[in-house]
């Protein structure tokens, strides 16, 4: 978006981004030295020439927008959840029960019923321990 706003539709792709301080060839920007490829051949003085920026904000502001943390935006889908709690709630840690339940589509082993939990677990903590004080009362009321 920085770019697209510093834009200028009348000059060329090298043009507009040369203003904005940007390359347009990487392997001209950053060329290999010639001592790396094996070739010891000493460049006769030859400079790139400067070029001017005239908007360095777009670098700045690409470069303020990278340095910022990435958020983490890792959930569980609605029917991992929704298995997870039926199975809980019918067969509270009885795992080998779980595996043999019917609404088990995926045939998950008893170890993978009891990984999906544990990552329901550690994705929400809260909901979980509300979830499972909910369970209590309801266990109490049968007997």
């Amino acid at each position: 978006s920085h770019i697209r706003h510093a834009w200028d539709p009348h000059k060329s792709v090298a043009q507009n981004l040369a203003e904005m301080g940007l390359a347009e060839d990487p392997n001209k920007a950053l060329p290999i030295p010639k001592k790396l490829l094996g070739m010891e051949v000493e460049s006769a003085g030859q400079q790139p020439a400067k070029k001017i920026v005239r908007k360095p904000y777009v670098v700045n502001e690409m470069e303020l927008e990278a340095s910022l943390p990435e958020k983490k935006s890792n959930t569980l889908s609605r029917d991992l959840i929704d298995y997870v709690r039926y199975m809980i709630q019918n067969h509270g840690e009885n795992y080998k029960e779980m595996a043999r339940d019917e609404k088990n589509y995926y045939q998950d082993t008893p170890k993978q019923i009891k990984r999906k939990i544990n990552v329901y677990k550690n994705f929400y903590p809260e909901e979980y321990k509300n979830f499972i004080a909910s369970l209590k009362p309801e266990k109490m009321e049968v007997q």
